[in-house]
């Protein structure tokens, strides 16, 4: 009996020193190995806690907390993507019910909150207009929610939005089509676009459920649309291979210009750096050539920028220059598709030491001062390395 006290004793002082090594050591606050509990599950949980109310709205605290379409669509992806069918059925049926257009269409309000008298719901300014990047991703969460649970509903509310986002939210100019920005940016011969709405991996999808429009024709146009806006000569001077956050298209010539509505620029920033991502999951889910080729021919600016300094900054003008000194893990999220496709060395650095530092295994979280853009693109750029975003 003596002998087998000893040996415990012994163990339990052996766990007790390993414990006070971890807690000191800088693995007790940065994940080292990535497992799908630590980083994807358990950083949505904590993210629900957070910024996700009972009802299953999301807020966005960083904006007076108002709700946007948007921060819906990023709830409804990572809850089908987690498994977690109780969050996704929550946030649906409020982005339903608060958000979807009562009358002449199934597109979603993009800006909703308190208003001036104290009343809730879509706030002025064009609150209750639509935004095409969110319409996009709600549609195609439900697509994957109806597969991923075998839940015909889901694919059948799907359904209804997709025809809607083709007629109101894509146009004809120069003889093709385009995505535009939303239901309010097809004025006369002007279509105001957003580059980083392009989501050609949804397209190839939405076509088998919504036959009677070719969404199919939308993805080699904007490819080309995207090479092409990347190096026009814009405010700044021809560009470095970069799309702009924002753009306007003339629909009889096809000639495009900086978009002359308020806090829309040439720069790379907030809205554009978005693209790598989407085109990435087009060239991984799909083998897409023409996605691999766009990434590796106009992106080669963030490889040599970051080659160069070790870090990329939180935006660029049309024509390179920094906008700031500050770095911002979108930047690094969004991008790291394009990284592992262009050189997987920078991607696995860009990863160990721009994504995952800022997750904690201490707290299973994403760190909490992080605004809810930051989390979900941490998040989305995370899962992408990992390849932890399946395609059903």
């Amino acid at each position: 009996m003596r002998k087998y006290i000893g040996v415990a004793l012994i163990i339990i002082a052996i766990i007790i020193i390993v414990g006070v090594w971890y807690i000191n050591s800088p693995y007790s606050s940065t994940t080292r190995t990535f497992s799908s509990y630590t980083l994807l599950d358990s950083a949505f949980q904590k993210y629900k806690a957070q910024f996700i109310n009972s009802d299953g709205r999301v807020i966005d605290y960083s904006q007076g907390s108002i709700t946007t379409s948007e921060g819906q669509s990023y709830a409804l992806l990572r809850a089908v993507w987690t498994n977690d069918s109780t969050t996704f059925a929550t946030v649906w049926n409020w982005t339903k019910n608060d958000l979807q257009h009562k009358n002449g269409d199934h597109l979603f309000e993009w800006r909703w909150g308190k208003r001036s008298d104290g009343s809730y719901g879509a706030l002025s300014g064009g609150g209750n207009n639509s935004a095409t990047d969110a319409d996009e991703d709600i549609a195609f969460a439900l697509i994957l929610a109806g597969h991923r649970w075998n839940n015909k509903i889901y694919l059948d509310q799907a359904a209804q939005i997709i025809p809607d986002i083709w007629k109101y939210e894509t146009t004809q100019a120069n003889g093709k089509r385009y995505v535009t920005a939303g239901n309010w940016a097809n004025s006369g011969n002007e279509v105001v676009m957003n580059p980083s709405y392009f989501a050609p991996y949804e397209y190839r999808i939405f076509a088998k459920i919504d036959t009677k429009d070719d969404w199919n024709s939308l993805i080699a146009p904007g490819y080309s649309m995207l090479d092409a806006v990347g190096s026009a000569a814009f405010n700044t001077g021809s560009g470095v291979g970069l799309p702009p956050d924002w753009f306007t298209m003339q629909k009889d010539n096809g000639t495009i210009k900086v978009a002359s509505i308020p806090n829309a620029d040439s720069n790379y920033s907030f809205d554009a750096m978005r693209v790598p991502f989407r085109v990435a999951l087009d060239y991984f889910w799909n083998n897409n050539n023409a996605a691999k080729q766009y990434l590796l021919t106009d992106y080669i600016f963030l490889l040599k920028q970051y080659q160069l300094n070790k870090q990329l900054v939180s935006g660029y003008t049309h024509d390179g220059k920094p906008l700031d000194n500050n770095q911002n893990p979108d930047m690094y999220a969004t991008s790291i598709g394009y990284f592992m496709i262009a050189d997987t060395q920078v991607a696995q650095d860009i990863y160990n030491n721009k994504i995952i530092k800022l997750y904690s295994n201490d707290n299973n979280s994403f760190n909490s001062d992080l605004g809810y853009y930051e989390q979900n693109w941490l998040w989305f750029g995370a899962a992408m390395y990992n390849k932890a975003l399946p395609y059903y």
